[in-house]
Order: C-alpha cells, then sequence, then structure tokens
C-alpha cells in the first residue's frame, strides 16, 4: 500500500504491473496501452481514457481487477476516475463502478446530411489497393436463392426474402428479423436476399456483416475518436444485413450505436435484415429498446428439414458437387441418418464424396453407410421418426405409405404399433405426439399399443428376438 505516492504516474505504472500479471498481453495492449493518467488528488487517482465507449467497456469487463489494484496502491479509499475527451474540452466520470453519466450539452452527433461526401467517409471495409469509395458487398455468390432448397420447414421465410428483394423499399418486412437453431440456413437465406436485392436493384447498396465484425470495427472506431465516420458508413447503405445480432448481447455501447443506426433506417425507409440464434422474445442482454425495434417487422423461424426437403437438399448438393447419377436409396439412407442440420448433411456428402473420388469407388449405399458409420460416431446422433419407421417397415417387408392408412390389415397394425414402440423408447415425444407422427392416432391408441407389444414382448420369444434386431438395426446402422 503506497498512500504517501504524489507522482500520479508511478501510482498508474503500479496498478498497471498488477493489471498486466492478470489478464491476457493482448488484452492489456488493447485495453490499458491506450489510457493516460492525468492527475492524483488525494487518493483519486484520474485516468483519460479515448471515448466512452473505453470507460463502457473497462467498467463492464475490469471493473473488479481495476479495483483492486487501486486499492492496493492506495489504499482501500482508492479511487478510479475517468476523463473523456470531447472536442477541444474534456469530462470527468464519476469512480470506477458508480456507472455512466449524460454528456449532457455534448451528444454525439448521429445524424448524417445528405450531401455528405462519400469519398470523405472511411470504409471499414476498405481492402488495401481497392478506391475507399467503393463498398463491398461481402456476399457469397454461391449462396443465392438456386441453392437454397425449400421446404415447409422455411417457406415463409423464403417467400418473405423474395417479396424484399423484389422491393427492398416498400415492405412491411422492416425490419426482418429471421431466427433458427444452427446449422438450418439462416445465414445462407440472408446472402441469397441481399444478392437477389442486387440482382434487382444494381444501384443499390447492399452490405452483409457479422455482429462480431460490426463489434471489432466499432472498438477500433472507439479507440481512433473514429465514431462518427463509422456511424456515417452504415448510414450511407441502402440494405444492412447484420448476421448472429445475439453477439452483441451485453455490449450496451455498441447496442447504442446500432440503435441510432436501427432508427435512421426506419426514417429513412432503409432496409433491415438481423439473424439471430433466438427470437426477439426470447434473446438476452439487449435493452429494451432495441427488442421493441426488433419486433416492428417480421420475425419468423427456420425450422429443421423434414425428410422430403433432406432429401432434396442432398440431392441439390450432389448435383452442385457434380454427381448426377446416385442411387435413390442413398440419398434416401442419407436422409434418414442425419435429421440435426443442414451443415452435418453438407458434411456427410464431402466425406462420401472424398471416399469416392479418391478411391475411385462407386457411391453404393454400403459406402454410405461405412462413411455415416464414422460421420455419425463422432456426432451427436438423433434418431428420427422417419427412420424408425423405415427400419420397422423394412424389416417386416410393408411399404411405409401402409401403416399411414385406416386398413385393419393384422399385418398393418402391427407394425404401426411397433413403430409406435420404438418411437416412444427413442425419442422424447409424448404420447400424443407419437400418435399424430404415426397414422395419426390419439394417445390412448398409442398407450393400448404400448402395453400390447409388452405383453407380446413378455410372452413370445420369438417376437422377444425380433423387436431387439429391430432394435439393433435403428441404434447402428
Amino acid at each position: 500500500m503506497k498512500e504517501s505516492v504524489e507522482d500520479f504516474k508511478e501510482v498508474w505504472n503500479e496498478c498497471l504491473k498488477i493489471i498486466k500479471d492478470n489478464i491476457p498481453q493482448k488484452s492489456y495492449n488493447t485495453w490499458f496501452t491506450p489510457i493516460k493518467p492525468i492527475s492524483l488528488t488525494g487518493q483519486a487517482l484520474t485516468v483519460q481514457v479515448p471515448s466512452m465507449y473505453y470507460h463502457e467497456w473497462i467498467e463492464g469487463n475490469y471493473w473488479k481487477l481495476l479495483k483492486t489494484a487501486i486499492q492496493k496502491v492506495l489504499g482501500v479509499n482508492g479511487k478510479l476516475e475517468y476523463q473523456i475527451p470531447v472536442a477541444n474540452d474534456s469530462i470527468t466520470l464519476p469512480p470506477a463502478g458508480a456507472g455512466y453519466v449524460d454528456m449532457q450539452n455534448k451528444p454525439l452527433s448521429l445524424a448524417i446530411d445528405e450531401d455528405t461526401d462519400k469519398q470523405s467517409i472511411p470504409n471499414p471495409f476498405v481492402i488495401p489497393g481497392l478506391k475507399k469509395l467503393k463498398i463491398q458487398s461481402q456476399l457469397k455468390k454461391e449462396l443465392n436463392f438456386d441453392n437454397f432448397v425449400e421446404g415447409e420447414c422455411n417457406r415463409l421465410a423464403r417467400a418473405a426474402g423474395f417479396a424484399i428483394a423484389d422491393n427492398p423499399k416498400n415492405t412491411p418486412f422492416n425490419p426482418f428479423f429471421l431466427y433458427s437453431g444452427v446449422g438450418l440456413g439462416k445465414t445462407h437465406l440472408a446472402h441469397a436476399i441481399g444478392l437477389q436485392t442486387k440482382l434487382n436493384f444494381p444501384e443499390m447498396t447492399v452490405l452483409y456483416v457479422d455482429a462480431e465484425t460490426f463489434l471489432q470495427q466499432y472498438v477500433e472506431a472507439a479507440r481512433g475518436n473514429n465514431i462518427n465516420d463509422f456511424v456515417h458508413f452504415y448510414q450511407l447503405l441502402d440494405m444492412l444485413i447484420i448476421d448472429d445480432i445475439q453477439f452483441l448481447s451485453g455490449k450496451t455501447g455498441t447496442q447504442d450505436i446500432f440503435f441510432h443506426i436501427f432508427n435512421y433506417y426506419h426514417q429513412k425507409n432503409k432496409q433491415l435484415l438481423i439473424t439471430a440464434d433466438k427470437s426477439p422474445a426470447q434473446i438476452v442482454g439487449f435493452e429494451q429498446r432495441l427488442l421493441s425495434r426488433f419486433k416492428w417487422g417480421l420475425s419468423t423461424d427456420l425450422q429443421s428439414p423434414d425428410k422430403e426437403t433432406r432429401m432434396k437438399i442432398i440431392k441439390n448438393k450432389l448435383y452442385h458437387s457434380g454427381i448426377t447419377v446416385i442411387p435413390d436409396e442413398v440419398v434416401e439412407y442419407l436422409a434418414y441418418r442425419i435429421v440435426t442440420n443442414i451443415r452435418e448433411i453438407e458434411g456427410a456428402i464431402i466425406s462420401i464424396l472424398a471416399q469416392s473420388s479418391l478411391n475411385r469407388k462407386k457411391i453404393t449405399i454400403d459406402l454410405a453407410k461405412q462413411m455415416i458409420d464414422k460421420f455419425v460416431s463422432n456426432t451427436a446422433h438423433e434418431i428420427s421418426i422417419d427412420y424408425i419407421q423405415k427400419v420397422v417397415c423394412d424389416y417386416f417387408k410393408v411399404p411405409v405409405n401402409e401403416m399411414f392408412t385406416q386398413t385393419r390389415k393384422r399385418e398393418i397394425v402391427q407394425v404401426r404399433q411397433i413403430s409406435m414402440y420404438f418411437v416412444k423408447r427413442h425419442t422424447t415425444l409424448s404420447l400424443a405426439q407419437v400418435g399424430t407422427n404415426c397414422g395419426n392416432k390419439d394417445h390412448a391408441t398409442v398407450l393400448h399399443a404400448l402395453r400390447t407389444i409388452e405383453n407380446m414382448k413378455a410372452t413370445s420369444k420369438e417376437f422377444k428376438e425380433k423387436l431387439d434386431e429391430i432394435d439393433k438395426i435403428i441404434r447402428n446402422s
């Protein structure tokens, strides 16, 4: 403890030694090297940070460490105050942990003059050697609508995307908030909407940016006191696609800037497209004023593809990989075996194509099984209802569609009951959900089927052996 220290630079250097020992070097260089000690009054050390964003960030992420360092150097009553330069003046904020203050008569200007010269605004996406005026869309050409397979799981979102691309300045879908789990195509659809918009309206400026890049650009702008240029750049666009907005959770400074950009887009009738892993009602770590704006336009989700859509996706991926002839049984097998998301389907196809090409093997059902066994063993495999039904029907040599008819034939009824038995055993569905997916039966019918199969299993050794064989196929095929 150094209560007698009067040199503010020495006090701050002592604090930095403690801080440096407790955080990564990169973080230290980013957040603490630019800070300058200003003065020491009693046990209150004043330091200058580059911007309000800096203050918010270190308060939110390093407050405990700063408090520990200050109190070790200046004593238990040691305090840290911040000074933030504004134009040619500065403002002083209260001690660490005391919260934020209003900038009163020195607000950050977020408006842009309609006559602003685009060449005077730095482009955060500029590539060395290119003209700064040219704004690259950052869109991937291969992620277009032609490669986006339509199904029940995405029909509404796809239709809304087409409507936006056809008339981006005059739809009620602004913002368009698209959400889904991992690997279900929201990034693909976002790119497709941007590409189609550029195709329909070449003069429009469309930009795709993921939220992490947006955050990093803002950090760099804050460090260089170029916040206004950063905001102005984004206000120049006609359509902004921001992907994985959930990465801005808890980032109050970045959210504040995005809030003003959002308002500007809404006032100027510019299109916003936002993707996330959760709906606006479920997403956390965001200010309420932003969440309410996310709900202004259309919010829709992408669901896991059903069997028919998975088969279309597989055929589409194979076609674009140059494979035009492939046995239907291989496509069907892949669709039954991989049900979680599209990325896993793509990974499985790549594995099969690589094995076929490198070893000069034909793509057969045996090759598919060989590769999928290895692939699925390294992923979280989910046994689907479709796959269980197919295994049961194949075992008893009954067409799958027969199971969904109203026939009372004994062999069909038994196949339906066995399917219900294994669906209940290998999934977490309720009795009502099992019935809905196995011939649209009610929960009482499912309960009767389960009891019937259990009784037969307990009284017939042959029947039990058949069930064991089917169970083995479901688990290991």
